[in-house]
């Protein structure tokens, strides 16, 4: 009975401490769901499947959504999966749920059989060519390692999951930020704080850009990395900035209801009030690690959150609570620090690495095998070859001397055939040449003519205008004086004075236009009469008037185009000795070239388009300067190289580069200046032509102009 007695009290006061245990846990964690974000959508997922390799790979990925949770749904899953794959002989799906299963050996401290559950899972990943479960299998290997703070073998299997992870193009973006904070994570356990920075920057970098990541069916790794970045923090003494990354990392992990984040989180935090010596919050935080890691059981957890703990009350003098937590470090030691443990890991490490030497051994040998056999067969292959070669060689000596006979003959006519072809490409472009500039010649010509004929037309009635307004100006001087003379009222006066004042200026306006109109019909004449001598000119109001000109001689032919045109005059430039119709020539071909190109892309464009030809003129040190801009179709550097050209190449043979090869003679030959030429296609053509000050230009510039 009393046996019974005590057995009952035992019994409830287990089940005491679990509810408080239960109801501590309530109420520091939140909130919390029983599964994972991801748990729901794969049973959906699950019960939708139509094939079993379709089940397997979903119970495998299940099974992950439980991992930080509920180790009995870890184990249910995987073992489900595990017997459907091998019932079905599905070796990558038995690789998937063996993994699944080191996860929980690993996490309740049976380290040894979690390594000897990894390596049979590996040989599976690799035998099925399961890049993805290899690379994962790779990456919880090395935490059975990391768990032992034994860094170096932890890195070497992280480093491998990287590779595979980068060169298989593997999209599960969460496994990649784990395996970068992992490597981060043993760096810092190094003292390598650098290294540690490194990766675990990535790691965030990735974790904050990836679209994927809360896709993965291991969860959103944020809670992980912020922990890690707070712990590198704390040991940089950087504590503030520490502590904000562990209370983020506790409020991330709550959404994904890992309690294994939040645990990490809690022992952080206690181990960082234990180093600043605020010891109460260091126990508060330490039992709330203790319950959640002991609620999985997360044993490495355990070890650490019970030795605070024991250390705290031992310093404060508190036995009892003491002796409590000892027995749990004491216990959880054992099952994660057992000597025996330990060497069966070493054991199973060790004979991993004598498989690994002897695959790579025996793959050595077999290289080595397979090169020796090539090389035979290839001292075989070369004496065949030898032998057919010699009989060959005899047969092509004589072919040779055939060939050589026929190709003497063939090589002289060749060269008869070139040479009459180059004569007759020559004959050609010269009489392409000479066409064009007959062509030319008698459009000079015709023009000079159309612009005598006009400008003599235009001349007697500008001339008759002008008497008229000076003879006007000159009726309202005497009528003025007259008025002067006789007895007016002063507001008549007033009203008759203001009246022939107006009419005096607008007789003004009158005589200056027509003056205006005269210098453009005496410009027009000396275009056409073409005389060599230089005069003293105004070289932005020559310039404006064959813009306009040529504007209004292209509108004749298209009445339908319109184009802006911007002048931009520098004051600066003033009047220049030199032969107004030469340089009137020159400017002729460049501003029709700048028409026609706004034209041809006028038609081409659509309604917002707007043609521009902009002229500007600048004084500069050594002379003046003007350009010529339009916002047409551009040119291409082949053609911009051969533009000045008498047929430039690219197809642009026609008036107005016949135009720009003459005003190029002009400038270049006639006024001692430069032309050159920047476009850029689709956008803008641009001429810039300098001309030397004191102007220079030599005489008898028809000579040069088709030569």
């Amino acid at each position: 009975m009393s046996d019974g007695c005590v057995t009952f009290r035992m019994i409830r006061h287990a089940l005491g401490r679990l509810l408080l245990v239960f109801g501590l846990f309530l109420g520091c964690y939140g909130p919390v769901r029983a599964q994972s974000p991801q748990s729901r959508q794969l049973r959906q997922a699950l019960a939708r499947a139509s094939s079993d390799t379709t089940r397997v790979l979903l119970l495998a990925d299940l099974s992950a959504s439980y991992r930080y949770s509920r180790f009995d749904s870890v184990r249910y899953y995987a073992r489900k999966g595990l017997s459907l794959a091998r019932k079905i002989g599905y070796r990558k799906g038995e690789g998937r749920c063996l993994s699944r299963i080191g996860i929980l050996l690993g996490e309740r401290g049976n380290l040894p059989q979690a390594l000897r559950v990894d390596l049979q899972a590996l040989h599976l990943n690799e035998e099925s060519h399961d890049v993805e479960g290899t690379a994962r299998t790779l990456n919880q290997t090395g935490l059975l390692y990391y768990a032992l703070e034994d860094y170096r073998p932890s890195l070497s299997y992280y480093f491998r999951a990287q590779r595979l992870y980068q060169e298989g193009g593997v999209r599960d973006t969460s496994q990649i930020i784990s395996v970068l904070t992992n490597i981060g994570a043993s760096y810092q356990g190094l003292g390598q704080f650098d290294s540690a920075a490194y990766f675990l920057q990535r790691a965030w970098h990735f974790t904050i850009h990836s679209r994927s990541v809360h896709q993965s069916c291991w969860g959103n790794p944020a809670p992980y990395v912020l922990r890690e970045i707070g712990l590198l923090q704390a040991s940089l003494q950087k504590p503030e900035v520490a502590a904000t990354h562990y209370r983020l990392s506790y409020q991330r992990a709550i959404p994904e209801n890992d309690l294994r984040s939040a645990s990490r989180a809690y022992q952080y935090l206690a181990e960082l009030y234990k180093s600043s010596h605020q010891t109460d919050s260091s126990i508060f935080y330490a039992r709330k690690a203790l319950r959640m890691g002991q609620a999985l059981p997360f044993v490495a957890g355990i070890v650490r959150t019970s030795a605070l703990l024991t250390e705290a009350y031992e310093a404060q003098q508190r036995p009892d609570s003491t002796l409590k937590y000892l027995r749990i470090l004491r216990t959880a030691q054992d099952s994660l620090y057992n000597p025996q443990r330990i060497k069966q890991l070493d054991a199973i490490g060790f004979a991993e690495q004598q498989r690994l030497r002897q695959l790579e051994n025996e793959q050595q040998e077999f290289v080595a095998q397979v090169r020796t056999a090539t090389l035979i067969a290839g001292i075989g292959v070369l004496l065949l070859i030898s032998i057919l070669l010699g009989h060959s060689n005899r047969q092509q000596q004589r072919a040779n001397t055939r060939l050589r006979t026929l190709n003497n003959q063939v090589t002289s006519q060749a060269t008869e055939l070139t040479a009459q072809r180059d004569s007759l490409a020559r004959t050609l472009q010269e009489l392409k040449i000479t066409q064009g500039q007959l062509v030319l010649r008698e459009r000079m010509a015709s023009l000079g003519e159309l612009m005598a004929g006009v400008a003599r037309e235009i001349q007697q009635p500008v001339s008759h205008a002008r008497k008229i307004a000076a003879v006007s100006m000159e009726l309202c001087e005497e009528v003025r004086a007259e008025l002067a003379k006789a007895q007016l009222a002063p507001y008549d006066h007033e009203v008759v004075d203001e009246m022939l004042r107006n009419l005096g200026q607008n007789q003004a306006k009158i005589l200056q236009h027509t003056q205006r109109a005269e210098s453009i019909v005496r410009g027009m004449l000396e275009y056409s009469q073409g005389d060599g001598s230089r005069q003293n000119t105004d070289l932005n109001r020559l310039a404006e008037e064959y813009l306009r000109f040529t504007y209004h001689d292209l509108r004749a032919r298209h009445r339908h185009f319109h184009a802006a045109l911007l002048p931009s005059l520098d004051p600066a430039v003033g009047r220049v000795e030199l032969v107004r119709q030469n340089l009137g020539r020159a400017l002729v071909g460049i501003f029709t070239a700048a028409l026609q190109a706004v034209q041809h892309r006028r038609a081409e464009a659509d309604e917002e388009y707007v043609p521009q030809v902009a002229l500007t003129t600048k004084r500069t040190a050594v002379g003046v300067e003007i350009r010529v801009r339009d916002n047409g179709l551009g040119l291409s550097e082949e053609a911009c190289a051969s533009l000045f050209q008498r047929f430039p190449v690219g197809g642009h043979v026609g008036e107005s580069s016949l135009g720009l090869s003459l005003s190029y003679d002009v400038i270049t030959k006639g006024l001692g200046g430069t032309l050159s030429v920047q476009s850029r296609e689709g956008e803008f053509t641009e001429f810039c032509i300098t001309l030397p000050l004191p102007a220079t230009t030599p005489k008898g510039l028809e000579s040069t102009l088709l030569t």
